[in-house]
């Protein structure tokens, strides 16, 4: 069987067919005609296969989360690339957030998160933080105001994200200690992806800082149950990162 739903165009049309790009180090790297084809070609939405494989392997070494060998039903770990760490930061907003619903957050944060959230109707409550990023004794000020055991019942909104940025936080340049990111986990159990016993961390990383701003390359890594739900949406929005980049 030949499927005709992806709209597929013949390669041999693309006025490109071969490059070399040279690294600051001097090294060339030459990109041929045929994989030149395969570049410019549509991809699986999730990313090139070989490159998701390659970024898995990354944060097994790197964060080694113990999702890693759940099932998916439980929330086993799963990845998809993005244009950027903002697509999937706005995604993620879109797949979570309801009008109304209460979102935490460092103070002072990211600009470009204030911009996804703020269209949805969403409250914004800052969470104070100093030289190390959030105030573990502040969240839990301010989580007080709500009981753990309200957290499923609509009517009580109980906060249902905490998006902070442990490392490097911008614009503070603030960066958790371990003994943090544990107090801060913990109430409600190195990086928050390797202490993800419960299958409720999703982690945007981005290539920007690494390569360049303008490639637009980034990826999120966090249980199969909702990067699936994130790649039906790029399905019919941006439909997949750039094959060529």
């Amino acid at each position: 069987m030949i499927s005709l739903a992806g709209g597929i165009p013949n390669p041999n049309t693309f006025p490109f067919k071969a490059a070399s790009i040279t690294l600051d180090d001097g090294t060339a790297i030459e990109i041929g005609e045929s994989l030149m084809k395969k570049a410019l070609q549509y991809s699986a939405t999730p990313g090139i296969p070989e490159l998701v494989s390659w970024l898995k392997d990354l944060q097994k070494k790197m964060h080694n989360p113990p999702t890693l060998s759940y099932s998916p039903e439980k929330g086993q770990m799963e990845l998809c690339v993005t244009s950027g760490s903002q697509e999937g930061l706005s995604k993620v907003f879109e797949m979570l957030l309801n009008p109304g619903d209460n979102v935490l957050l460092d103070t002072p944060t990211y600009s470009g998160t204030i911009a996804a959230v703020r269209p949805l109707g969403c409250n914004l409550i800052g969470v104070p933080t100093d030289q190390h990023g959030i105030i573990p004794t502040a969240l839990k000020d301010i989580l007080s105001r709500w009981r753990p055991e309200d957290a499923t019942n609509p009517e009580k909104n109980n906060p249902k994200v905490l998006y902070t940025i442990p490392n490097g936080g911008n614009p503070t340049g603030a960066s958790l200690t371990e003994e943090r990111k544990i107090e801060i986990y913990q109430p409600w159990a190195p990086s928050f992806l390797s202490m993800d016993v419960d299958g409720r961390v999703i982690r945007a990383d981005s290539m920007s800082k690494v390569l360049s701003s303008g490639l637009r390359i980034g990826f999120l890594t966090g249980p199969k149950p909702l990067i699936e739900r994130i790649i039906l949406h790029m399905q019919v929005s941006t439909l997949q990162t750039s094959t060529f980049t």
